[in-house]
């Protein structure tokens, strides 16, 4: 079961695209998918800007991105003194816009769905001081509605275990990145409970995505 995520969201405007995704589809995905505990891996596309990459890696539990194996494949956030040629060419021209690592909590909005067409990310930190409130808030209203949303069709938080500035992270799985434009969607996310916690909210950082699919050769 993937009790744990990692979310590394990239702007690759400076370099070819179709070098970054041999990159990517080629050597990136198939060295981590060979590391034990590494599950299983989705690519998006930014809806609004196509040079954007988001990669969504399920694990078994955040203590994978400690192990040796990823470690020797060249651990990004640990240095990556063991990066490849290739992976050092593609880093050095690509800004890393969040990575965020974490483990699943509650409650969990539905079974992750097979082939998702769209992808929204949220992810922030909230004020010491107003932090149960926050929980309190996505748990038992936020995710519930958004859940509820037709054309949402899972809802998931996670809550950071590595450096990220954001500590919390809520994924929607979406039939469609229009989704979050809908009269249903902003009704669901704009209630007083929401425009009271808002303020508090700290590094936010929101992208709707697009399921990437590798062109024919």
């Amino acid at each position: 079961m993937a009790n744990g995520i990692l979310v590394p969201v990239v702007d690759f405007s400076g370099m070819a695209e179709d070098e970054f995704n041999d990159w990517y589809d080629l050597e990136h995905i198939p060295e981590r998918l060979g590391v034990p505990g590494f599950l299983g891996c989705e690519r998006w596309i930014g809806a609004d800007d196509p040079k954007i990459s988001v990669a969504t890696y399920d694990l078994e539990t955040t203590d994978v991105l400690e192990s040796p194996a990823y470690n020797a494949i060249g651990n990004h956030a640990r240095g990556g003194a063991n990066l490849s040629v290739w992976s050092k060419r593609v880093t050095a021209r690509i800004k890393m816009l969040m990575r965020f690592e974490g483990e699943l909590i509650g409650p969990a909005g539905g079974a992750v769905p097979k082939d998702a067409p769209a992808l929204l990310i949220n992810a922030m930190g909230v004020a010491p001081e107003h932090e149960r409130e926050f929980n309190d808030w996505y748990d038992t209203e936020h995710i519930p509605a958004l859940g509820a949303v037709p054309g949402t069709l899972c809802a998931r938080r996670y809550r950071g275990t590595g450096a990220a500035a954001q500590r919390y992270l809520a994924i929607y799985h979406l039939a469609s990145a229009e989704i979050p434009k809908s009269t249903a969607w902003k009704a669901a996310a704009n209630t007083p409970w929401t425009e009271r916690m808002r303020p508090h909210f700290r590094n936010h950082f929101r992208i709707v995505s697009q399921r990437y699919r590798r062109s024919a050769p």
